[in-house]
């Protein structure tokens, strides 16, 4: 990142390329669309570019990049609910992509129904959880990414799986 900094577009090339996939879905797990998510993913590192002067050098930049990705995925979400004639199901692509050739059909259901249950989550929830149990962010990096204490994140992220729980315990 400190290449970046100076100006080097090969630095970001080479850091677009460590980051990509991992940018790609935390987004996705957020908006819940893979093209959403690759389109607020390239749009992420564009926001990296110019922004670049704005890092502190020899901080952490995990959560700095993090921090545009939810960011621009909380705006797209508020687009979206500022345009209710695109339905959930127009842009929801959950369990479209999985492999069912390898991976046992009991298997996808569950993981199917535990998306779904997460996707049923309010955004905050949602962001939550998504950054604390796949992401492996801890309360007060999320705390920094989201603009909340660590103790607010602790209670959603205790909101969240208490809600799962509930969900879940009525699939069968």
């Amino acid at each position: 990142m400190t290449r970046v900094c100076a100006g080097d577009e090969d630095a970001l090339g080479v850091l677009m390329e460590r980051w990509e996939a991992p940018v790609k879905s935390l987004i996705g797990r957020i908006v819940l669309n893979s093209s959403e998510a690759a389109e607020l993913a390239s749009e992420t590192f564009v926001r990296v570019w110019l922004r670049r002067q704005t890092f502190r050098i020899g901080a952490d930049f995990r959560p700095w990049l993090f921090a545009i990705a939810v960011n621009l995925s909380r705006n797209r979400l508020r687009w979206w609910r500022r345009r209710p004639e695109v339905s959930l199901e127009q842009w929801s692509e959950i369990g479209g992509q999985h492999d069912n050739g390898a991976i046992h059909d009991e298997m996808l259901e569950r993981a199917s129904t535990v998306c779904d249950a997460i996707a049923a989550l309010p955004t905050q929830l949602r962001e939550a959880i998504v950054l604390f149990a796949y992401e492996n962010l801890s309360h007060s990096e999320i705390a920094a990414l989201v603009g909340a204490s660590p103790k607010a994140v602790e209670r959603r992220i205790a909101r969240a799986r208490e809600r799962l729980r509930l969900i879940l315990e009525r699939v069968p």
